[in-house]
């Protein structure tokens, strides 16, 4: 079965001038024309425009893109191996970019007394004052918030560092227990669930159970705080839900 360069286009959600620019430089020619001159495309031509379009959206040119497909050393498989690990490699950067807007939504303006290299060691190429203004529309009238912003406000490099190592421990140890097949209503899951709330507690705001189920509902509609949590671990993001409600039906 063939295509034109319309159905294509339509298919793979991009313009026909792009499709055409393709052909001109050699990227992606259709396999056939009809009598007439028109482009038709088949399911190879199909799958190497997915390959094209793949690789664009990780952001490479098309003349690279050109190079890596008529490579003849390579095959298909070795193409998605190669675009997993590149996406692989996004979603962790895109997880710690959550995280430091986590830190940002914490703390109003981030008045914390870092240097710029103190901020850049801690929150990396981020600017957590990037977030600043939606955190305080969401939570600025909030006791919480406030509370949080006190708090924060006073805190050093050495503070949000310690901070960063104790959340990366708490996610090896529940990724671990997750991994482990404990239900995430065990005792072991809720324990992590109940360490989770002390955490914010510790270092941001008094979360009562009621705060903490709220923020595990968030976890879960917020597509931000998702990723972040499905970074470290597919499926991570509802398993801490379940054990935070389990813990909070338990413990209240």
């Amino acid at each position: 079965m063939t295509h034109t360069v319309g159905e294509v286009a339509r298919l793979a959600r991009v313009t026909v001038r792009t499709l055409h620019h393709y052909d001109e430089i050699g990227l992606l020619s259709p396999s056939g024309r009809t009598p007439a001159g028109y482009r038709r495309y088949d399911d190879a031509d199909l799958d190497r425009l997915q390959q094209i379009l793949f690789y664009r959206e990780l952001g490479f040119p098309l003349e690279e893109i050109a190079t890596i497909l008529d490579d003849p050393g390579a095959d298909p498989a070795a193409h998605l191996r190669r675009q997993h690990d590149l996406l692989t490699v996004r979603i962790k950067r895109l997880a710690e970019m959550v995280t430091a807007i986590e830190f940002a939504m914490e703390a109003k303006k981030m008045n914390i007394r870092l240097t710029p290299e103190e901020r850049f060691e801690v929150f990396g190429d981020f600017d957590p004052d990037a977030h600043v203004e939606e955190a305080e529309q969401r939570w600025g009238g909030s006791e919480a918030y406030r509370e949080s912003t006190r708090r924060t406000a006073g805190y050093t490099k050495a503070d949000w560092l310690r901070m960063k190592e104790e959340t990366e421990d708490w996610g090896r140890r529940i990724v671990a227990v997750m991994e482990s097949g404990a239900p995430a209503d065990s005792p072991a899951a809720m324990a992590l669930a109940e360490e989770h709330r002390a955490h914010i507690s510790r270092w941001y705001y008094e979360c009562s159970y009621e705060i903490q189920t709220g923020l595990a509902d968030m976890y879960l509609a917020d597509p931000r705080f998702t990723a972040h949590y499905e970074a470290i671990e597919p499926g991570l993001t509802a398993y801490l839900a379940e054990a935070i409600h389990a813990n909070a039906i338990t413990r209240s």
